[in-house]
């Protein structure tokens, strides 16, 4: 076990006793920092290390970087993880002479963790690839023979090919790119032999804590669990003809979208939906990038939802803000989900607001179907009622999601939208989709007060609400319109006249 985490994750285990590995990367990619993190892990597990540097760059420069990461135990030098320089023996004795400098210091040392930092240099001391494959064959004969796991480290570019990778065990290749101004470090395991391991690229970070790697959530759910609770109930929003169109509430387990133009409420429905959960004991937790949580509570105060503050100071509702900075779209995913394990809650509600967070921090925008796919089903493995809100354009002649594909992964869509008549916005809320459950599809105008949401009645007077555009009848006077819910003038919105606005059909 490396201890790195979720390298092991990756690796279904850790690194094979007594194998050889090559770490490959470019400068700045985080190999040494890698190293020593395993190094320092295996010496708590009660290993020996040997540290072999064939660079020009002194120790104590080298242990000066590492003295702020939380792995560094400077206990254990040198009794424990001791360093020599092979670069003096290289480059009088050649291959041969460091190679046996190796075999009397590991032997020495009693070391179980063999690592050698910079093999680029002993590659331009061989006369020839064979010659280095030569002297590769041999250490890893000598380190298998003791049972000494071995780590090789080589700076590499794209398109460089090394002798080593033919005659290790395992080969990971780190890398350190700009997609755009962003810097992304990934890590990939190229080769794994005597175990299984997950392929493809996997985004790391380096921190104070060390190396951090954030495996794809598409492949560390790809065989998901085909299970799930068969004594599900109505989770209900609170907003009583919501419910009532929604048959007392979307199901436990299920993932619904509310889909929404900016403004239209999608956040107060979320929280509202958090809210009632909270009033029948059910913990909730609110995943947002947008709203701190002091101004969260005190948005829903001023819309009849000061309660919110009195559940979240309980602990039944917990509010995790992520600040919209630079996020890998894996972690935020590892973050959620261990947090709702870590609470070990019966039913949970979880409110994510909105997957535009998720989508800034993507930096493969073509991940996303999948990766939301794979979080929403291990969501459902957990029992999580989940809502995303995801955003639609302001005004839009059609119905246009940033992400198509959601329809597949979720079983329920709610869609908010305005709709202009006559220099005046309404609010409206419909019904698009509900797998399992029976629901009404009428549209409905609702309106956000000082009292909170409240939901009319069919909006009957809604023209090709889907388009967004209304007109009045041929017969119709402005005497007959009543203004948007929850404006001046409308204490009392009365239920408009059916038949005032009609639906353009096709």
């Amino acid at each position: 076990m490396t201890g790195v985490p979720r390298l092991d994750f990756i690796t279904k285990g850790g690194l094979l006793k007594g194998a050889s590995y090559a770490f490959l990367g470019p400068p700045g990619s985080g190999k040494t920092v890698l190293a020593h993190q395993i190094a320092f892990n295996h010496v708590k597990q009660g290993g020996r290390v040997l540290y072999v540097t064939l660079l020009t760059e002194s120790h104590a420069r080298m242990l000066t970087n590492l003295e702020e990461m939380a792995f560094f135990d400077s206990s254990v030098i040198p009794d424990k993880l001791h360093y020599i320089s092979g670069y003096r023996e290289l480059e009088t004795e050649g291959l041969k002479g460091m190679l046996e400098l190796v075999r009397r210091a590991t032997r020495q040392h009693q070391a179980t963790l063999l690592i050698i930092d910079g093999m680029d240099a002993a590659k331009e001391f061989a006369r020839s690839d064979l010659s280095f494959k030569r002297f590769l064959q041999e250490l890893q004969t000598f380190v298998s023979i003791i049972g000494c796991t071995t780590l090789l480290l080589s700076p590499h570019h794209e398109g460089e090919i090394h002798p080593e990778t033919t005659a290790v065990d395992g080969i990971f290749e780190l890398s350190l790119w700009l997609a755009g101004p962003r810097a992304v470090r990934e890590l990939v395991a190229l080769k794994f032999r005597g175990s299984d391991s997950l392929l493809g690229k996997h985004e790391l970070e380096i921190s104070n804590k060390g190396i951090i790697i954030h495996p794809r959530t598409e492949v560390q759910f790809s065989n998901p669990e085909d299970r799930g609770r068969e004594d599900r109930i109505r989770m209900p929003f609170g907003i009583q003809r919501l419910d009532d169109a929604l048959h007392g509430g979307v199901l436990s387990g299920s993932t619904t979208l509310l889909l929404g133009s900016p403004g239209t409420g999608k956040t107060l429905l979320g929280l509202h939906f958090l809210l009632q959960g909270a009033r029948e004991g059910q913990p909730g937790v609110y995943f947002g990038f947008y709203e701190t949580p002091v101004r969260l509570m005190e948005k829903a105060a001023g819309v009849g939802m000061s309660d919110l503050k009195k559940y979240v100071d309980k602990g039944l509702i917990e509010i995790q803000w992520q600040p919209p900075l630079e996020h890998t779209m894996d972690a935020l995913a590892e973050r959620l989900l261990e947090r709702i394990q870590e609470r070990k809650v019966k039913r949970p509600r979880l409110f994510v607001d909105s997957v535009a967070g998720f989508r800034s921090a993507a930096v493969y925008p073509e991940r996303m179907p999948r990766f939301f796919s794979a979080l929403s089903h291990q969501l459902r493995m957990l029992d999580v009622t989940t809502l995303y809100s995801d955003e639609t354009a302001l005004f839009s002649s059609s119905v246009e999601t940033p992400q198509p594909e959601a329809a597949a992964y979720v079983e329920n869509i709610i869609y908010l939208r305005y709709v202009e008549l006559r220099s005046q916005l309404y609010r409206l809320l419909s019904i698009m989709k509900m797998r399992e459950s029976q629901y009404d599809s009428g549209i409905r105008e609702f309106a956000i007060s000082d009292d909170g949401i409240t939901v009319a009645d069919t909006f009957s007077s809604a023209e090709a609400v889907l388009t967004g555009q209304a007109r009045l009848r041929a017969d119709a006077k402005d005497t007959d319109l009543h203004p948007p819910m929850g404006t001046p003038g409308s204490k009392k919105p009365k239920k408009p006249k059916r038949g005032l606005l009609r639906r353009r059909r096709s």
